[in-house]
């Protein structure tokens, strides 16, 4: 009763679908980050990598119509 429980920081994030999952390690890939994402995780890279990651994302998103 009353119990304060605190969340681990991955239970709170977002879940990205499958299709998003594969594109993200695609740029990784072709980034040459996808080793490092496989031994550290998505958290394992540091802001610009992610940045990086996220402005090509967001730039293959638009040229599909998403």
């Amino acid at each position: 009763m009353g119990q304060n429980i605190k969340q681990s920081r991955k239970s709170k994030m977002k879940k990205t679908s499958d299709d998003m999952e594969k594109l993200k390690l695609e740029i990784a890939e072709e980034i040459g980050l996808l080793d490092k994402v496989k031994s550290q995780g998505w958290a394992g890279l540091s802001a610009a990598e992610s940045g990086r990651i996220g402005g090509l994302l967001i730039q293959r998103k638009k040229r599909q119509g998403n």
